[in-house]
């Protein structure tokens, strides 16, 4: 309800704005006390009329207040010309169903103006506010909105921290990439914008400046296992941009006997006082892991804060001075990024200085230079401790002997400093504690979003893969999850029956494969084991016996391997529900059966030819879930009859995500060492998936990865039982398909493409 107008402490500025509602006339003297001293007469007349403008709008009292709080602090950070746009994507929202989002637009912002602190760059923002709006919004009958939209409230409130994190030309990107992927459904479009969900957070790190945790993710792992000999798992977490130094920690993910280690490292980093972002990743995992092998666990119930702050400080010094000791070029590192406190920046009167003495404490415990007795005599008995290869208890000890001769009595004020006192690479020393007594400090602070990504019971973690967005061009990062699975098999006696039945075709398979086969062999000279005696090692054995009288060199032997032909092959087979159709014209077949029976062919005459051929099938179900099923791999013979197991196993089931599979097997494929790689797919179907409703998204997708291993020396080759499949085809693999018009014909052509491919 408007409210009559009263007299204020400011008339004429009350006489400009109006009727308002009660609540604004309650806080509206204090508010143009705050306000006035930032704008000029002209500003102020502007911020009056937007207020009566919008207490007009019927929007209630919100909106008005949130204009009298928001506004000079806008115009002061962005200048008073913003007040024209600002007043166009209020009258936008004001026509749409997004009315009761002028309020939280306003109330955020203030926070976003001292980010893009000018005329340009807020009005930029605010049309990119308004664009997602738009598109966004829900029309149920397909001309007018008529439902807000639901990403909307979940943009603002995380605007400020947005804006923060990326430039304005990254945002327009990452809000882009929202509207295309989650567009059409509500709950995933708020989990995006709010920068809660997976795919937004990757989406938005790509944007961001510094170097990501997943681009230098592959060269961590290498130090990790290299240097440290741990094989664990880099998990990102988010950073925020207004927060500290983010800090680390270490997790078991898994239970007591079967372990599954994770570091929690920043998912991104930058550059500090000239050390990279690369070499503060390896500080943390260093430190991290020379925490696991050292540090042993204390308890600690009847440890005041104090006292747990301390051999915490000490610890951590202990295992620098190992990281040190292992890795002596890091220490201008170090010293770069340890910060040194003077005790000048605390008020002892008012403030707790106990963070500022643990840092200047460790400091002199890892370069020297104590500043003051008790850390020079600190300094010595840790010197001696190491020296006699102190353990965490005995850390806790001299920690305990500190904490009681430099207690003060300002370490009771809660009023604690903490500028100048983080360590940067250190973490936050979770695993250094065990409670005995229930209580709040048993709080598990690794809630289940921030655990590793959940993974079947008997199989692999899943591996993440990027996916093409053709409307947008880019690619959208970790969008995929690849689970790898061992098929289970199934009765052997069916690929019998199937290789019986297509006996003849087998016969023509061998002599067409047979002028495939290499005729040349090369000797391999000085071998323990041989089919024949290597004369002119065996006397130069027998002579540098008697002469040194040491005991014959074993090497006299001599075998041949056959020369010319190092192929490696994988064939990714389509197992997605279409594959269980009946074929036409075929009483009995399906083109799941078809497909055994060419594959179990192939399989056949490859192993009979010596090449490396490893077979995978898959399908999916959403983005989320992409199984990979293998059925052979490189090092395994047909002939041991564990694949052809497997393969009368198999079930088709599901969708064709088919640039995910592409992508997976291919990084396994481009590892294998060969002379020659070439990757065949079998499929039956256009690229589909659940959660894609645009035909030609994983189309593209597919394409795209098909363009990427061509780009690494894989070509990729295409055979299809689909007669329309011509289209697509040629736009995913370009001129390297093959289309089998009869069904029945696969187990004789899918060989014989294999064999034309290979010559």
């Amino acid at each position: 309800m408007l409210a009559p107008q009263s007299s204020t402490r400011h008339p004429l500025w009350r006489e400009r704005l109006g009727r308002v509602f009660s609540e604004v006339d309650a806080v509206f003297d204090d508010a143009l006390d705050r306000g006035l001293p930032l704008l000029s007469d002209t500003g102020a007349g502007e911020w009056m009329d937007l207020c009566a403008w919008l207490a007009r709008l019927g929007r209630g009292p919100e909106p008005v207040l949130a204009a009298l709080e928001a506004w000079p602090e806008v115009a002061h950070a962005a200048g008073e010309a913003v007040m024209h746009p600002l007043r166009e994507a209020i009258g936008t929202f004001q026509k749409s169903p997004n009315g009761r989002g002028i309020a939280p637009l306003l109330q955020s912002l203030p926070a976003v103006a001292r980010r893009l602190p000018s005329e340009p760059a807020l009005r930029r923002y605010l049309q990119l506010v308004v664009g997602l709006m738009q598109r966004t919004s829900v029309s149920i009958h397909g001309r007018h909105a008529t439902e807000p939209s639901p990403g909307l409230p979940a943009l603002l409130q995380a605007a400020p921290r947005l804006v923060a994190q990326v430039p304005l030309d990254g945002l327009a990107r990452w809000i882009e990439a929202g509207i295309r992927a989650h567009g059409g459904h509500p709950q995933r479009q708020i989990a995006f914008f709010a920068a809660e969900s997976d795919d937004s957070r990757a989406l938005l790190q790509r944007e961001r400046h510094g170097t990501l945790l997943m681009d230098a993710q592959r060269r961590l792992q290498c130090t990790l296992q290299s240097l440290w000999q741990w094989d664990a798992t880099l998990v990102p977490q988010p950073v925020d941009a207004e927060a500290p130094l983010p800090q680390t920690w270490l997790a078991n993910d898994g239970d007591a006997d079967t372990p599954l280690w994770g570091l929690r490292l920043p998912e991104v980093l930058d550059e500090v006082n000239g050390i990279s972002a690369t070499t503060r990743y390896r500080l943390m995992i260093g430190h991290l892991a020379l925490h696991r092998r050292h540090s042993q666990a204390l308890v600690a119930d009847n440890w005041s804060p104090l006292q747990r702050l301390a051999v915490e400080c000490l610890e951590d010094a202990r295992v620098d001075r190992a990281l040190l000791q292992r890795c002596p070029g890091l220490r201008s590192a170090m010293q770069s990024l340890h910060p040194c406190p003077t005790l000048d920046s605390v008020d002892e009167s008012r403030q707790s200085g106990l963070r500022v003495r643990l840092t200047r404490l460790s400091h002199a415990l890892l370069f020297g230079a104590p500043k003051d007795a008790l850390e020079d005599e600190t300094l010595a008995a840790f010197d001696a401790a190491l020296a006699d290869g102190a353990d965490s208890t005995a850390m806790s000890r001299l920690a305990l002997g500190w904490a009681a001769r430099s207690r003060r009595a300002s370490d009771q004020f809660a009023d604690v400093v903490f500028d100048g006192t983080q360590v940067d690479w250190r973490d936050d020393n979770r695993h250094l504690w065990r409670f005995i007594e229930d209580g709040d400090e048993e709080q598990s602070f690794d809630d289940a979003a921030r655990r590793l990504p959940t993974h079947d019971e008997h199989g692999l973690p899943p591996r993440r893969h990027p996916e093409w967005d053709e409307a947008a061009q880019q690619l959208r990062p970790d969008w995929v999850s690849v689970y790898d699975h061992l098929q289970p098999a199934g009765d052997a006696s069916e690929i019998d029956r199937l290789l019986q039945r297509h006996a003849g075709t087998a016969r023509h398979l061998q002599r067409l494969l047979q002028h495939l086969r290499p005729q040349d062999r090369a000797r391999l000279r000085r071998q323990v084991e041989g089919s024949e005696l290597d004369l002119d090692a065996a006397v130069r054995a027998l002579v540098d016996a008697r002469a040194s009288g040491q005991a014959v060199d074993t090497r006299v032997q001599m075998s041949t391997r056959p020369e010319g032909r190092r192929f490696a092959v994988t064939l990714l087979l389509d197992l997605s529900a279409s594959v269980n159709d009946p074929v036409p014209g075929a009483p009995g077949e399906t083109v799941l059966s078809l497909s055994r029976a060419a594959v179990a062919l192939l399989a056949q005459a490859v192993d009979a030819l010596g090449d490396q051929l490893a077979i995978v099938g898959f399908h999916s179900n959403t983005r989320h879930e992409v199984r990979m099923w293998h059925l052979k791999g490189f090092g395994e013979r047909w002939s041991d009859g564990h694949p052809a197991a497997r393969l009368a196993g198999v079930q088709g089931a599901f969708s064709t995500r088919l640039g995910a599979a592409l992508r997976h097997a291919g990084d396994a494929l481009l590892a294998r060492p060969a002379d020659q790689r070439l990757m065949l797919v079998l499929t039956d179907g256009v690229p589909s998936d659940v959660d894609a409703p645009d035909p030609q998204h994983l189309v593209a997708d597919a394409a795209h990865a098909v363009r990427t291993l061509a780009g690494q020396g894989l070509p990729v080759h295409a055979v299809s039982v689909d007669r329309a499949a011509d289209d697509y085809l040629r736009r995913i693999f370009g001129k390297r398909f093959s289309v089998v018009d009869r069904v029945e014909q696969l187990p004789r052509r899918l060989p014989e493409v294999f064999a034309a491919l290979t010559r």
